[in-house]
């Protein structure tokens, strides 16, 4: 089915004004809004690795306030316990009966930070709902907010104390994205915005205008997924996965699901783009976020000091795209 111009007028204008208002309190971080943006259009969690102080916090308060979504903050320490995360079953003495408080996971944004400071028996506990969008509780199945993403942070840096995410689940992650420093003039203003008429050093997101309800997003999700991709363009789309598992440079190349968030991404940011289909530049844009958590380096390549996104743009310039 063909989006029609009416619905997709609209769509461009609403994503065009949730720019806006997130531009308002996140600075000099463009790339990663963009890509936080077409993961939430396509219905999909996000893995954001950055220093600290560079905004990761604040983006995803801002992307929750643009929408009135429901956000929650679970805090990854050693001794967080699955329980923290999706809820437990107690027995209530004054009703004579077992009441269940579910936990912070039922919220429509879940910022996960610093996930890999818990153990893999708590990140674990994210499986589930990242996967089906429900958590079991005493053997009962629980829904979760519709629509509901994750978004996790990690410092690259300072690894003492932390446990490496299981591939499986850096698999449930459609995107991986990468905040680094801001440019001079980008910092400049940054500065200037948190320090201007401001006691504190933090900024406020109530600046930021709601401009929908929880179910827009739903809708613009249902319309991503009706944006046009030519049979040549999946199939560059799964040229370039599974090059990746015929590099040296990867001990492992990406699975099948590295294909299926190629595509869903690129319809998204065609989408943020306005239009209708989606272009072999639409997958190589998204190819470095969509695949770089889901191919392992080989100990010659780490050795040598290259990174992954290096050997995937080397990759990207060999697999020739569709042009006709």
């Amino acid at each position: 089915m063909r989006i029609p111009d009416e619905k997709l007028t609209e769509a461009v204008a609403f994503l065009t004004a949730l720019r806006a208002e997130l531009a308002k309190v996140v600075t000099g971080q463009p790339g990663a809004s963009q890509e936080v943006l077409i993961a939430l259009i396509a219905g999909g969690h996000v893995l954001i690795e950055g220093v600290p102080g560079l905004g990761k916090t604040l983006l995803v308060k801002a992307l929750a306030r643009t929408f009135d979504g429901e956000f929650s903050r679970i805090q990854f320490t050693p001794d967080l316990m699955p329980a923290d995360v999706v809820g437990h079953t107690l027995f209530d003495a004054a009703t004579n009966r077992f009441i269940t408080r579910r936990g912070p996971v039922f919220a429509h944004l879940l910022l996960a930070d610093e996930i890999n400071r818990a153990p893999a028996k708590t990140q674990s506990a994210l499986l589930e709902a990242m996967q089906e969008g429900q958590v079991t509780l005493e053997g009962k199945a629980q829904m979760l907010p519709s629509p509901f993403m994750v978004l996790a942070t990690q410092n690259p840096i300072e690894h003492e104390g932390t446990y490496p995410l299981p591939e499986a689940q850096l698999d449930r992650f459609l995107l991986k994205i990468l905040i680094g420093y801001p440019n001079t003039e980008d910092e400049r203003a940054m500065t200037r915005l948190v320090t201007f008429e401001r006691a504190a050093q933090w900024l406020d997101v109530e600046a930021i205008t709601p401009l929908a309800k929880p179910a827009t997003i739903i809708a613009l999700q249902r319309l991503a997924a009706y944006v046009e991709v030519d049979q040549r363009v999946l199939e560059y789309a799964v040229s370039i996965v599974r090059a990746t598992r015929d590099l040296p440079a990867f001990v492992a190349g990406a699975g099948p699901r590295g294909s299926i968030a190629l595509v869903r991404a690129a319809r998204a940011r065609a989408l943020l783009a306005g239009r209708n289909f989606a272009t072999p530049d639409d997958i190589r844009a998204v190819a470095l976020p969509a695949l770089r958590h889901r191919v392992v380096t080989s100990a010659e390549t780490e050795i040598e000091g290259v990174s992954v996104d290096t050997v995937l743009l080397t990759l990207l310039d060999q697999v020739a795209a569709p042009r006709t």
